[in-house]
């Protein structure tokens, strides 16, 4: 029986013309013998305009809900595929060559990490690249780093949330993303480091967009009040997790 990884997409009409490059990326992933990989678009709504951009693949799966951000549509897609892991990709990016292999490496190879991250570019509208100065050293991240980073350098994680591959059973235990309009995927990189090790790849893992209709381009997404309390409860979330000691895997698991 052929082992599965979970990709994750979540999708609203803007982003949707960005989705055959983002399946691209994906196809031309090579997986070790017996592994396997299963696409899940989840659109945050019901338009008639997603739809046309999604693949016409067996491997892929559409589907739609109430709108609700792309952290609620991201836990709504995890409804509709089984798999031991997890792995974002926003419909506006693109996976680097090697990227799934990579992650899975690190997480089959070492029984004690939760979660792994990789070096992310940035993707201009001119189809250059541009690289995030301060990468982590390649290997393990030790619990509580990247609230220890995140908190000392203005809100700002040392490793991407969008590059993130997770244990499903872990990803599931912590209830999936943060209920947040926007940053829930910095709140579960936070929880997810707050409760497990995980492990960062200097290669390049992940090419992130940056076009003027992405979320984090409008001024909402840096409004003064909204994002202190963002930044707040997200902190909050993690240090609880740490106070009450829940840790994974279990020493006894």
């Amino acid at each position: 029986m052929r082992r599965r990884i979970i990709i994750v997409t979540a999708v609203h009409a803007p982003s949707a013309p960005f989705l055959p490059e983002a399946y691209k990326s994906l196809r031309e992933q090579e997986l070790p013998e017996g592994w396997e990989w299963h696409w899940v678009v989840q659109e945050d709504g019901r338009t008639d305009e997603v739809a046309p951009y999604v693949p016409d693949d067996a491997r892929v799966t559409f589907r739609q809900g109430r709108a609700g951000g792309p952290g609620v549509a991201r836990t709504l897609a995890l409804a509709h595929a089984e798999g031991e892991y997890l792995k974002v990709l926003d419909a506006d990016d693109q996976l680097a060559p090697g990227a799934l292999a990579r992650d899975l490496a690190a997480l089959e190879g070492d029984r004690g990490l939760g979660w792994a991250t990789s070096r992310a570019l940035d993707l201009l509208p001119d189809g250059s690249t541009v690289g995030f100065p301060g990468d982590p050293e390649a290997g393990p991240i030790e619990r509580g780093a990247v609230l220890d980073f995140w908190k000392a350098n203005d809100f700002r994680a040392q490793v991407h949330p969008a590059t993130l591959f997770v244990r499903r059973d872990l990803l599931l235990a912590l209830g999936g993303w943060m209920a947040l309009p926007a940053s829930e995927d910095t709140g579960l990189l936070l929880a997810l480091n707050a409760t497990s090790r995980g492990w960062f790849s200097s290669e390049v893992g992940l090419l992130y967009r940056k076009w003027p209709g992405q979320a984090t381009s409008q001024p909402s997404h840096t409004d003064t009040a909204e994002r202190h309390a963002r930044m707040a409860i997200a902190e909050a979330r993690a240090r609880a997790l740490a106070h009450v000691n829940w840790r994974y895997p279990r020493a006894d698991g």
